[in-house]
């Protein structure tokens, strides 16, 4: 029996990921598209990916997250050799969440003397 041919990859769905409005659209558009175990196996790799990218040392992450050493051995792999989205990504969203903290105003626990 022949092989199949290797599909290129469709930008297709990436190009549907894009045009998600919201984290509860997207929430239910993966809920709508993955198996419940492929979405807590994606859901634990960028949780250990975040803990990496946070200095978290392995053990701590293993713990944590219930991930296999192998598992964080692998996202370690990506966040070092990868394309670099991952962490572009990861640290765009703290940026947003930074900005939309609001800022705190000391000068009233002040005392002037």
């Amino acid at each position: 029996m022949p092989r199949a041919k290797k599909k290129e990859r469709s930008l297709d769905l990436y190009e549907h990921i894009a045009a998600l409005n919201s984290v509860e659209e997207c929430c239910r558009f993966f809920d709508d598209l993955c198996a419940v175990t492929e979405l807590r196996a994606m859901e634990q790799r960028f949780d250990v990916a975040k803990m990496l990218h946070a200095g978290k040392v392995y053990t701590a992450i293993l713990s944590e997250t219930g991930a296999s050493s192998a598992t964080v051995s692998r996202v370690n792999r990506v966040l070092n050799y990868g394309t670099g989205a991952m962490e572009e990504v990861m640290e765009r969203v703290d940026q947003a969440k930074e900005a939309s903290l609001p800022e705190t105003d000391n000068s009233e626990s002040r005392r002037t003397e």
